[in-house]
């Protein structure tokens, strides 16, 4: 049994390990494109959010596929899986953004970055029991 506690710790923080840098990229792309959008394009940040997310989801999908969880079978059923739980955070990002940027005047850089934290907190232990099992 401790050999199998022992092998979970140490595969959970290799997955840890590529997750958060995969996650810290994707948080770079995030945060570039909504500043981009933002500060150059004078697009408002629940329109950029909307749009950006779509690229977003895609690339984490894939990269946490092969390099987090090393998991190379059953893609249309991670997919599914994934994009549902992706659908939730894509639309508690936008719902969020807006809520706390254009209603309640936040800025948009501190309320996206808070959102990220929210949804990255719980995505990794649901990515590894349920998506990429």
């Amino acid at each position: 049994m401790w050999n199998k506690i022992k092998t979970f710790i140490l595969a959970s923080k290799r997955q840890l390990f590529f997750y958060t840098v995969i996650g810290g990229s994707a948080f770079m792309l995030d945060m570039g494109s909504l500043i981009l959008f933002k500060e150059i394009l004078n697009v408002r940040p629940v329109i950029t959010v909307i749009f950006s997310q779509i690229v977003i989801i895609n690339y984490v999908f894939f990269l946490n596929k092969f390099f987090s969880f090393q998991s190379l079978g059953r893609t249309r059923q991670q997919m599914i899986k994934f994009y549902i739980l992706a659908g939730w955070n894509y639309f508690f990002g936008i719902g969020w953004m807006w809520i706390m940027n254009e209603v309640l005047d936040w800025n948009y850089l501190v309320v996206r970055v808070l959102g990220i934290i929210l949804a990255v907190s719980w995505n990794f232990l649901l990515y590894k029991f349920w998506v990429y099992k």
